[in-house]
């Protein structure tokens, strides 16, 4: 969509339609890599992130649906990024909003909701965690008080780990995005995995251009658990996934082409070498893609193209050791 040629009618119309950007420098700046990535900058999306596209199309299909009735309250959980696209959503539709966080997770992100008039509600963090690190134990946790607020405000619960809304965003928008600024030009997709709407949205809309596309999950060293693993620390700090759950809706009747598995040392080292070799300023996730697309770039995947998304912006962690 080309906004220099019209007037937009809200902040919603601004969601998706992201640049994608080719990361030559740092492939250039990598020893034994040799290909493409073109990296999907999600955080040029109003609230800074990916999940933006889910928060408006869950809250859509829901009003299509009639299950979402006008000025009802809406909750979720959240790790901030989803809270925040529903924020926005919210905000302009009219809806009250609860957001139900870890305080795992960190600050910035309480307070960017907060900024839209959100309730946010933090829940403790499950004995022994680490503070600034979500584990599937804490958010279990969350889980647990997001389902008795649900009762208690009679809310709709705009729930990323079911509805439909999450991988249909990324089915009908960010891989059809995908396929065009690429000129169709993909033979790979890797992707970190939190709720898997985003991998399964993805793989879906590239499956259907050209199957012999390869669709690689991206996961923690330590916690890798879709790949089959033994988790060996749950207490990783890649914040947004990697919660020791085996068993994700969106990945039902998804065949990965492959597992690839990153260390919080190369997530880290990687996210700071995309501010000072490309100018792009993101957070861990965005390091977990490029690093794993470096691999492949290193080893099975030499001289090919290989698409990543970019998911959030480096200012959520500016309270993390990512930028000490």
């Amino acid at each position: 969509m080309d906004f220099s040629r019209r007037t937009c009618n809200s902040i919603l119309d601004v969601i998706g339609n992201t640049p994608l950007v080719d990361l030559k420098r740092l492939v250039r700046n990598t020893e034994g890599a040799s290909g493409r990535i073109l990296a999907k900058l999600e955080f040029l999306n109003p609230g800074y992130s990916k999940k933006d596209r889910i928060g408006l199309q869950m809250i859509e299909e829901a009003e299509n649906a009639g299950i979402l009735k006008p000025g009802q309250t809406i909750i979720e959980l959240t790790s901030g990024n989803t809270g925040t696209g529903l924020a926005i959503v919210c905000a302009i539709k009219g809806y009250p909003f609860i957001a139900v966080m870890s305080k795992g997770n960190t600050e910035e992100r309480a307070r960017m909701m907060r900024a839209f008039g959100v309730k946010v509600i933090l829940v403790d963090q499950a004995p022994g965690a680490i503070s600034g690190q979500v584990s599937g134990d804490s958010l279990a946790l969350v889980e647990k008080e997001t389902q008795r607020l649900t009762k208690e405000y009679n809310a709709f619960r705009a729930d990323q780990f079911k509805l439909d809304g999450n991988w249909r965003a990324h089915y009908l928008h960010t891989g059809k995005e995908i396929i065009k600024q690429s000129n169709g030009n993909i033979d790979a997709f890797c992707d970190f995995v939190g709720s898997g709407g985003s991998f399964s949205g993805i793989y879906k809309a590239l499956k259907e251009y050209n199957a012999k596309i390869q669709c690689y999950i991206v996961e923690p060293t330590s916690v890798a658990v879709l790949a089959g693993k033994k988790i060996t620390n749950i207490d990783h700090k890649i914040q947004g996934g990697g919660y020791n759950m085996a068993e994700l809706k969106y990945l039902e009747n998804i065949v990965p082409d492959g597992f690839l598995q990153v260390s919080d040392e190369e997530v880290i080292n990687m996210t700071r070498r995309l501010a000072q070799e490309e100018g792009i300023f993101a957070g861990f996730s965005s390091g977990a893609n490029v690093a794993a697309a470096i691999d492949l770039l290193k080893n099975k995947l030499r001289d090919k193209t290989i698409i990543v998304l970019l998911p959030d912006s480096g200012l959520k962690y500016l309270t993390t050791d990512l930028w000490l």
